[in-house]
């Protein structure tokens, strides 16, 4: 079983934002698998289906970005799962060009917060991530109003195009294993 969790902010008013670019990736995984993430459980509202033929669980933490921690580490000891290997998190990326993906399975939290209270509340920070870049943010412009700006309706095609790659990558990651969807996804353009 998996833990797929994007990360975001709950409410109208972070929606179609750089920082909500994990829940968007989970609503598509959630479409094309025909899962329903509505149950509202463990500071999160989740979804239980089939991905690649693993059961998993779709999760958007409903806890604000920057304690995320709380709902994956409720999420991961109800479930009984091992975080190294049965946990997918999901996140927007400043230091990745808009588009870019990055898969890795540790590492810091480079900055995001959600990623940091994530590994706070795991105390450990091996565990598998897709990154989901959305463009270093312009000189002299502040990074929590960056990251919780909304697309330009260029930038939202981009992003959509991105999401669809990201959900494609977490399908490789369930069904062939993290390394191929690294060999696979992480690379530029």
């Amino acid at each position: 079983m998996y833990i797929i969790t994007g990360l975001g902010n709950p409410g109208r008013e972070y929606e179609n934002t750089r920082h909500n670019i994990g829940f968007d990736v989970v609503e598509k995984i959630a479409e094309q698998e025909h899962i329903a993430v509505q149950e509202k459980k463990h500071r999160a509202v989740i979804g239980k289906g089939l991905v690649e033929g693993q059961r998993c669980i779709l999760a958007k933490p409903q806890t604000f970005m920057n304690l995320s921690g709380e709902s994956v580490r409720m999420l991961v000891d109800y479930y009984r799962l091992d975080a190294a290997s049965d946990l997918i998190v999901i996140s927007d990326d400043v230091n990745l060009d808009m588009g870019q993906l990055r898969i890795r399975k540790e590492g810091s939290a480079g900055g995001h917060n959600g990623l940091k209270n994530i590994i706070s509340h795991l105390g450990l920070d091996t565990f598998i991530r897709v990154r989901v870049g959305v463009g270093r943010k312009p000189e002299g412009r502040d990074l929590a109003d960056y990251v919780l700006g909304h697309f330009t309706a260029q930038e939202r095609r981009v992003m959509d195009e991105a999401a669809v790659r990201a959900a494609e990558a977490v399908h490789v990651i369930i069904s062939k294993g993290p390394d191929a969807a690294m060999n696979e996804f992480n690379r530029k353009g």
